[in-house]
C-alpha cells in the first residue's frame, strides 16, 4: 500500500520519512541497497515539503513496546479521545514481494462500508483510536489523511524516545498543523516531549514561533535546553499555564524576553500566567533566580523545586513575598532550607495546602510549629528525614491542623508513641501514615492510631520494632488500610 500511495501523491512524496531515517539509521544495521535507495530520497530538506504533503512519517520509535523489526503492532494499551500522540515509524515498504500479499493489496472495486460514513462520524471515530493508529489511518488514503489531520485530533503533541530528532519532528508537525491558519496553530495546546534529549533550543523555538494558544508545556529531563528557548516560550505563549521543566539543568530562572518586557504595556505589567511550575534537579537555580520568577510568576499556585540544592531561607522570603497564592510547595532536599524558611512559608497561611521538606536536616520543631499555627488547612505534609522533629513538633501539627489527610515523619527517630496518640485524638480524617524507620514507635500507638482514625487507607511501618498482633489489630479496624511492612510472621 506504502508503493500505491508513492505513486499517487507523485514528487509530494519526496522526504516524507526524512524523520523516521533518524531513527531507523540508529537501530538497522544490515542495511540493503533497496534501502539505500530509499534513504537517498529520504535527505531531502523538510523545507520543500509542501502543505498539501501526505503524512510526513509520523513514528515510533523501534524500542517502542509493540514494534518488532520497524513494524508496529495492530493493537495498543492505551486509547485517549481528544489526543494525538505524534511519533515517528519507519517507512513503508516499497513493495510487496508475496503473491498472496500483492493479490490482498489490489485496490476492490466495491467501495468499503467505512468510507460510506460522512466526514463527521469519521473523526468522531478517530477520536477513539490510540494515539498510533490515528497515525497510521493518516497514511491509508487522501480523505484518511485529511481527516487524521483534523485539528481537533491535534490538541495534543507528545514525542516519546531518545533517538528521535525532535526539532525536524516539531517543526514538520506544526508546519503540517499551521495549513488551514498559515504561521500559527490554533489548536495545538499540550506538547509534552518529556525524556527527548535530543530537544535543543530550536525546537523550543518552534513551539514558541508556532503555538500562541499553548496552554501546557512538559519537557522534562531535555538537558540541552537552556534560559533563552524558555524565555521565548512564556513571552510567546500568554496562555502557557502548566510548565515542566525538571531536569533541565540548564535553566536556571523563568522570566519574559527584553523584547516582551518592553512591549508591556504598565497596566499589564510584567507577570506570567503560569500556575503550575516544575523545576526538579535544576539544579543551578539558585535565590536570585527564584526571586526572578517569583517576581514574574505572581499567578503560581503549585512549585516544586526538589533538590534545587543551592537554595536558602532568602529565596523563600522571596517566594512568599510575591507569590502569594502557593498551594502546593515543595522543598525536599534543599539542604539550606531551616526554622527561617519555614517561618516565611507559614506567611502562606490557610491557602497552603500541601508542603514536602523532606530531608531538610536543619528543620525541628520550632519550624513545625509555625507551620502549624498558620497553616490551620494543610492537607499533606512530607517531613521525612528532619531527624530535628519530636513528639513536640507533631503535638503542634495535630492540634492545629484538625484536617490533616497524609502526614510522612520516617526517619524521625525522636517520634515516639507519645506524638501518635495525639495525632491519633485530633486528626480524624489522617488516610496516609509512614513512620518507616521511626525507632521510638511501638505497637501502642499503632493501636491508638487505628482505633481513631478508621478512614486510614496506607500505613508505613517498615524497619519499625512492631508486633504481629499489633498489625493485626490495625487490619481489624481499618479494613481498607494496606500496611507496608517487614515483618515475616504478618501476612
Amino acid at each position: 500500500m506504502g508503493a500505491n500511495n508513492g505513486k499517487q501523491y507523485g514528487s509530494e512524496g519526496k522526504g516524507s520519512s526524512s524523520i523516521s531515517s533518524d531513527v531507523s539509521s540508529s537501530t538497522d544495521h544490515t542495511p540493503t541497497k533497496a534501502q539505500k535507495n530509499v534513504a537517498t530520497s529520504e535527505d531531502s530538506d523538510l523545507s520543500m515539503r509542501t502543505l498539501s504533503t501526505p503524512s510526513p512519517a509520523l513514528i515510533c520509535p523501534p524500542n517502542l513496546p509493540g514494534f518488532q523489526n520497524g513494524r508496529g503492532s495492530s493493537t495498543s494499551s492505551s486509547s485517549i479521545t481528544g489526543e494525538t500522540v505524534a511519533m515517528v515509524h519507519s517507512p513503508p515498504p516499497t513493495r510487496l514481494t508475496h503473491p498472496l500479499i500483492r493479490l490482498a493489496s489490489r485496490p476492490q472495486k466495491e467501495q468499503a462500508s467505512i468510507d460510506r460514513l460522512p466526514d463527521q462520524s469519521m473523526v468522531q471515530i478517530f477520536s477513539f483510536l490510540p494515539t498510533n493508529q490515528l497515525c497510521r489511518c493518516a497514511r491509508v488514503c487522501r480523505r484518511w489523511y485529511n481527516l487524521a489531520w483534523d485539528p481537533r485530533l491535534w490538541r495534543t503533541i507528545r514525542l516519546t524516545g531518545e533517538t528521535i530528532n525532535v526539532d525536524r519532528a516539531l517543526k514538520v508537525l506544526t508546519r503540517r498543523l499551521c495549513q488551514d491558519t498559515p504561521n500559527v496553530c490554533l489548536m495545538l495546546e499540550t506538547v509534552t516531549v518529556s525524556g527527548c534529549r535530543r530537544l535543543t533550543d530550536r525546537g523550543l523555538y518552534t513551539i514558541a514561533q508556532c503555538c500562541p494558544e499553548l496552554r501546557r508545556l512538559e519537557v522534562s529531563g531535555c538537558y540541552n535546553i537552556s534560559n533563552e528557548a524558555v524565555f521565548d516560550v512564556v513571552s510567546l505563549c500568554p496562555n502557557l499555564e502548566h510548565l515542566d521543566v525538571s531536569g533541565c539543568s540548564k535553566v536556571t530562572c523563568i522570566s519574559l524576553t527584553r523584547e516582551a518586557s518592553i512591549k508591556l504595556s504598565p497596566l499589564h505589567g510584567k507577570q506570567i500566567s503560569i500556575r503550575y511550575l516544575d523545576m526538579t534537579d535544576c539544579f543551578v537555580l539558585e535565590d536570585e533566580g527564584l526571586h526572578t520568577i517569583a517576581a514574574h510568576c505572581t499567578q503560581l499556585t503549585h512549585l516544586y523545586l526538589r533538590r534545587c540544592v543551592r537554595l536558602t531561607d532568602e529565596g523563600l522570603r522571596y517566594l512568599v513575598i510575591y507569590c502569594t497564592s502557593i498551594k502546593e510547595l515543595s522543598v525536599s532536599d534543599c539542604r539550606f532550607v531551616s526554622d527561617f524558611g519555614l517561618r516565611e512559608i507559614a506567611k502562606l497561611e490557610s491557602r497552603l495546602r500541601y508542603l514536602s521538606i523532606a530531608h531538610c536536616g536543619r528543620v525541628t520543631d520550632v519550624g513545625i510549629r509555625y507551620v502549624a499555627k498558620y497553616c490551620s488547612k494543610l492537607r499533606y505534609l512530607n517531613a521525612r528525614g528532619c531527624e530535628g522533629i519530636t513528639d513536640h513538633g507533631v503535638e503542634y501539627l495535630a492540634k492545629n491542623c484538625t484536617k490533616l489527610k497524609s502526614l510522612d515523619i520516617g526517619k524521625c527517630p525522636l517520634v515516639s508513641d507519645t506524638g501518635l496518640e495525639c495525632l491519633a485524638l485530633n486528626c480524624f480524617n489522617l488516610k496516609r501514615l509512614s513512620l518507616k524507620s521511626c525507632e521510638s514507635i511501638t505497637g501502642q500507638g499503632l493501636q491508638i492510631v487505628a482505633a481513631n482514625c478508621f478512614d486510614l487507607q496506607m500505613l508505613n511501618v517498615q524497619d519499625c520494632e512492631v508486633s504481629v498482633e499489633a498489625l493485626r489489630f490495625v487490619k481489624r479496624h481499618c479494613k481498607r488500610c494496606v500496611i507496608e511492612h517487614t515483618n515475616p510472621a504478618f501476612f
